[in-house]
């Protein structure tokens, strides 16, 4: 695991050493992704340059060193991630007669890109991944990034220079460069609480999709073409699901996920897994340690506040596992403590509030190992978010009533002040009575039912209107072809969350917060085969009897009693709301000074300070509000953006 940086001259290659200087200066913003060891290439003639900063996992030697020249000098790679089949693939190289110097997957790659091209190579690598390999021969460099999106990779190409790098520090170190604010990408965060793929924060940068590779030779022109493909691999598994019995599905399903875990866990230093006593988290560390002689560390966090708090279960789960287990319980204090360093990891407008415990395990789990193994990827394939059935709720009411009847209703219910039925629904003892009112009626406003479910993964449902000069670019959430080739609205959501929320919010999150501390994390539940088998099972195997994951939990089953894990979903969340009006108050309030959000123009004023007043009151505006702070903390660690 490591950081990548690089450019390429390719419109004016010149022989000087700027393009030295710059490497360095790319490569040394990456210095907490790899404190190992620090290496550039360049080659001045050719205009290229490549930087890279080590996390030393496999092949603590200098042969493991980057960047890296196959053995025949015409490759050059940069190389970030762990590609777990590399010894398949290093055999069948030793048969060519290539033979490696090291045992280092980097090595592998390179190698076998010279020998059968990047096409070929691809479909080999199991694992997570993002590089840039440069063909001296062609003149042509490619980027690349795994088929799930676990490693970032942005790019872009300004007066004939395509510069690219793990994380955006390493563009903003290259001279010449002025970044400036994307105000239509700041308006598609306020929906998400992410910045969707393909946009950055930047205009004019991009983050490279999921399986795909960009590629660039002397002509200046970058061409994206995808190697892996999820929305084919969606429609192809509904239109071939596997057959079988429900015994003979979960046993197969139990061997991949094994097999993925125990390549995962191959390391030349000390592993542990991230335990929140949940299905997913708990299952991978049972798998764990079925392929350990000795207990596996195992690091979760809990919270003093009721309702957040999932430590004793994972606990639990440890005892029952006979782990090292090792727990940090998160004050508030530590929450203060990050807030100022969260723009910097994460270097643009990121605002999943769980990035803050997230930070702290990994920070906590760096103290005794270099890498980790995390359930991530469970709920999106096995149908195991709370909204799901909420969504599919929502709309089979809606969808009860006539068009005309249903839209008078909610209408004359969005007439009602949301406060006053607030107040109703406090004399009936029903807490948030007018926000949980609007929301249904909203959905019976909505035309169907990816309108509603986009809905309720918005934070602020019209963005447009909070960012002046803002356009929300409509990615795939609008697209109306989803729906006639993925036609089940539950099949829909697990895809589109796949797509869009898995990368951009929760792989995000995990890469930014380990890497801030130099921990590798793992991801078995993404490996593509489990990805690509997952799409090929029945519903059924899903979502049973009102019970989400029923695989997964069948499979846990055999190893950790239900008794242990049958508990209502907690999620990995904060007391955010709370904590705005206590601890974090005057943070807040200081971003979030009208005369500040006038000044600046970014936002419009009037309805922030709106949302803001009422939370104080009483009312939870918590998730739209840390978006907006979470946006002016970037702006305020990122001076020298252009906002206009």
């Amino acid at each position: 695991m490591c950081g990548i940086a690089g450019l390429y001259r390719f419109a004016a290659a010149r022989a000087d050493g700027e393009l030295q200087r710059t490497a360095d200066a790319m490569t040394d913003t990456l210095a907490h992704r790899g404190p190992d060891s620090r290496g550039t290439w360049v080659d001045a003639a050719a205009g290229i340059a490549l930087g890279h900063r080590r996390l030393a996992i496999r092949d603590l030697s200098p042969t493991g060193c980057q960047p890296m020249l196959s053995s025949c000098g015409r490759m050059a790679i940069a190389y970030n991630g762990e590609v777990y089949s590399h010894l398949e693939i290093a055999r069948r190289l030793e048969g060519r007669g290539r033979r490696m110097r090291g045992t280092s997957d980097t090595e592998v790659i390179v190698e076998a890109c010279a020998e059968w091209g990047i096409e070929a190579v691809l479909p080999e690598m199991i694992g997570m991944f993002a590089f840039a390999l440069f063909d001296r021969q062609r003149r042509e460099i490619v980027l690349a990034r795994d088929r799930m999106g676990i490693k970032p990779l942005y790019w872009g190409v300004f007066d004939g220079v395509l510069m690219f790098g793990s994380e955006l520090k390493a563009l903003r170190a290259c001279a010449g460069w002025t970044p400036e604010l994307d105000r239509d990408a700041l308006s598609a965060f306020l929906r998400h609480n992410y910045i969707p793929a393909p946009h950055s924060i930047y205009r004019g940068v991009h983050k490279l999709p999921p399986g795909c590779l960009l590629r660039l030779g002397a002509d200046g022109v970058p061409r994206i073409s995808p190697f892996w493909d999820l929305r084919a691999v969606v429609e192809g598994g509904l239109a071939d699901p596997a057959r079988g019995s429900d015994e003979d599905l979960l046993a197969e399903l139990d061997a991949l996920l094994g097999d993925a875990v125990k390549r995962r866990m191959v390391s030349d230093v000390p592993l542990g897994a991230l335990l929140s006593g949940g299905i997913d988290s708990s299952l991978v560390t049972a798998l764990m340690t079925e392929n350990s002689a000795q207990p596996i560390n195992t690091f979760s966090i809990g919270f003093r506040e009721k309702g957040f708090d999932e430590a004793p279960f994972a606990r639990e789960i440890a005892r029952h596992l006979a782990t090292r287990h090792t727990e940090l319980y998160v004050e508030p204090g530590d929450a203060l403590k990050l807030v100022d360093d969260l723009p910097l990891w994460y270097d643009e407008p990121f605002a999943d509030s769980s990035q803050i415990p997230t930070a702290l395990v990994c920070a906590l789990t760096r103290r005794h190992v270099s890498v980790v193994l995390s359930g991530d990827g469970g709920d999106e394939l096995f149908a195991g978010y709370g909204r799901y059935p909420l969504a599919l709720e929502r709309w089979a009411q809606a969808a009860a009533l006539p068009r005309p009847a249903r839209r008078l209703g909610a209408r004359a219910l969005l007439a009602a002040p949301e406060g006053l039925l607030d107040l109703a629904g406090a004399a009936l003892r029903r807490p948030r009575l007018g926000h949980r009112l609007h929301a249904a009626a909203r959905a019976v406003l909505d035309d169907g039912p990816d309108a509603l479910y986009r809905r309720m993964l918005s934070h602020w449902p019209e963005p447009d209107a909070l960012v002046p000069g803002g356009h929300e670019p409509k990615g795939v959430l609008w697209d109306a072809s989803v729906a006639r080739t993925i036609p089940d609205f539950l099949d829909r959501m697990q895809f589109l969350d796949t797509a869009t929320y898995l990368p951009d919010d929760i792989l995000t999150k995990v890469d930014r917060a380990s890497m801030s501390v130099a921990l590798e994390a793992r991801v078995p539940l993404l490996d593509h085969r489990v990805v690509e088998f997952s799409w090929r099972l029945p519903q059924r195997m899903k979502r049973r009897g009102g019970e989400s994951k029923w695989a997964l939990r069948q499979i846990l089953d055999k190893r950790v009693p239900s008794t242990l894990i049958d508990r209502p979903k907690m999620g990995f969340g904060i007391p955010l709301a709370a904590w705005l009006r206590g601890p974090l108050r005057d943070w807040a309030e200081n971003l979030l000074d009208e005369e500040r959000l006038k000044t600046q123009g970014v936002f419009a004023a009037a309805p922030v300070r709106e949302r803001w007043r009422a939370h104080l009151n009483g009312e939870n505006w918590g998730y739209p509000l840390w978006n907006v702070l979470m946006a002016q903390a970037w702006i305020d660690a990122n001076p020298g953006t252009a906002l206009r």
